[in-house]
């Protein structure tokens, strides 16, 4: 194994954890906004039921 081939190797697994970040951040990025969109449809039924 010669130089290139660790330096490939290196730059490869890099670009593996920098996609693996990017997936966790968008996971991360609908589930809070799925939790606001919860949330705000609960305090509107909530003012809903105040105003009724």
């Amino acid at each position: 194994m010669n130089v290139d081939d660790i330096v490939q190797r290196r730059i490869a697994e890099a670009r593996r954890k920098i996609e693996q970040r990017k997936r966790q951040r968008e996971e991360l990025a609908e589930r809070r906004r799925y939790g606001l969109e919860a949330r705000h449809a609960v305090k509107l039924r909530r003012w809903a039921k105040e105003d009724a």
